[in-house]
C-alpha cells in the first residue's frame, strides 16, 4: 500500500521553483509588451520627437498624431491662415501652428468601420458554419471522415500568395472585388477550417448521453443540439471566435490585393499614412493603437473562456 501511495503521489514544486517560474513569466510578459508600449508612446509624440535620435522616452505629450490620423491638411500662407479667424478646435489649432489648415476628414474611420464589419461578420459566419460541421463530424458516421477533415485542414496550409491571384481573377469576374461581401466570404472560407477542427475537439468531449436523454424526453435532434450541446460548447465557441477574429482583423495580404477603396480595411491603410516629408509616424502609431482596442476588448470580454478553451474541451465524462 505504501509503494502504491508513493507511486501515485504528486510532487509539488518548491517555493524557489515557483518563484523562478513566475519571474520567467513576468519577464516574458514585459518583453512582449515593450513594442506595444512604444507604439502607444509614439502616438502621443510630435513628428519631430518620433524620429529623434537617440529615441526620446521623456517628451511633451501631443495629440498631433491623432489629429493627423483623422484629418487631411494642406499648407497655406500665413496671410491666408490669419484671414480665417480663430481656430475651430484642437486639430485646427495644431495644424495652424505648422502653417497648415484642416482640409477635411481622412479615410481612417471608413477603413476602421470596414475592418469591424468584415472581421466580425466573417467570424460569426465561420463559427456558425464550423459549429454545425464539427457537430456533424462528431456525432454522425461520415464517409471518409478522416480524409475530409484533413482536406479541410489542408486549406490552411497554403500561403495566401499561392491562391491570391486566382481569387483576384475570380472576384474580378463575378464582381466581388473591393466589396465587403467578398472579403467576408473569403475570410469565412479561410477560418471555417480552423473552426471545424477546434470545435470538433470540444463537441467530442460532450457526452452523447446528454443528447440521448433530451431526445428521449421528446426533443428533436436539432432541439437537443441547440439546448444541450451549444450551452456546453460555449467555452469552445468563445475561444474559436477569438482565434478567427484575430486572423480576420489582422489579415493583410488579401486585403492589399482585393481591396483598394470601398472595402479597404485598416491594415493596408495605416502604413500609407504620409505626412510632410515622409511617413507620419505619430499618426501611424495612433492608428495602430486604436486598431488594437476592439480585439483587446473582445478578448477581455471572453477571457474566462479563453484559458479553458485552449485546452480543447470544457466538459469531460
Amino acid at each position: 500500500m505504501t509503494s502504491a501511495t508513493t507511486a501515485h503521489s504528486v510532487v509539488e514544486p518548491s517555493a524557489t521553483t515557483r518563484r523562478f517560474a513566475g519571474s520567467l513569466v513576468v519577464l516574458y510578459a514585459i518583453i512582449t509588451m515593450i513594442p506595444l508600449v512604444w507604439i502607444m508612446l509614439t502616438a502621443f509624440k510630435s513628428p519631430d520627437d518620433a524620429i529623434s535620435y537617440p529615441p526620446k522616452v521623456m517628451f511633451k505629450p501631443s495629440l498631433e498624431g491623432f489629429c493627423n490620423l483623422f484629418t487631411t491638411r494642406s499648407r497655406q500662407t500665413p496671410e491666408f491662415i490669419r484671414s480665417l479667424g480663430p481656430p475651430q478646435g484642437l486639430c485646427d489649432s495644431i495644424a495652424r501652428d505648422r502653417n497648415m489648415v484642416v482640409a477635411g476628414p481622412s479615410n481612417y474611420v471608413p477603413r476602421f468601420v470596414n475592418s469591424l464589419i468584415i472581421a466580425f461578420g466573417s467570424t460569426v459566419l465561420a463559427v456558425a458554419l464550423g459549429t454545425l460541421s464539427a457537430y456533424g463530424f462528431s456525432r454522425f458516421r461520415v464517409p471518409l471522415k478522416d480524409d475530409l477533415l484533413f482536406f479541410i485542414l489542408s486549406t490552411r496550409m497554403m500561403p495566401p500568395i499561392a491562391v491570391a491571384i486566382p481569387i483576384y481573377l475570380m472576384y474580378r469576374t463575378i464582381g466581388l472585388s473591393d466589396t465587403r461581401l467578398g472579403m467576408i466570404l473569403l475570410y469565412t472560407s479561410v477560418n471555417v477550417s480552423l473552426a471545424v477542427w477546434l470545435l470538433k475537439g470540444f463537441i467530442d468531449e460532450i457526452p452523447r448521453e446528454y443528447e440521448e436523454a433530451a431526445m428521449i424526453d421528446g426533443y428533436t435532434r436539432f432541439q437537443a443540439f441547440v439546448k444541450v450541446v451549444l450551452p456546453q460548447a460555449t467555452t469552445g465557441i468563445a475561444a474559436t471566435a477569438i482565434f478567427c477574429l484575430i486572423f480576420a482583423w489582422n489579415e493583410y495580404a488579401f486585403a492589399v490585393l482585393l481591396t483598394s477603396g470601398n472595402a479597404q480595411t485598416a491594415p493596408p491603410f495605416i502604413p500609407i499614412i504620409i505626412g510632410e516629408g515622409g511617413q507620419d509616424w505619430p499618426a501611424v502609431a495612433a492608428g495602430t493603437t486604436l486598431f488594437l482596442v476592439p480585439i483587446v476588448v473582445f478578448t477581455v470580454l471572453l477571457r474566462k473562456h479563453l484559458l479553458r478553451g485552449i485546452t480543447f474541451g470544457a466538459v469531460r465524462k
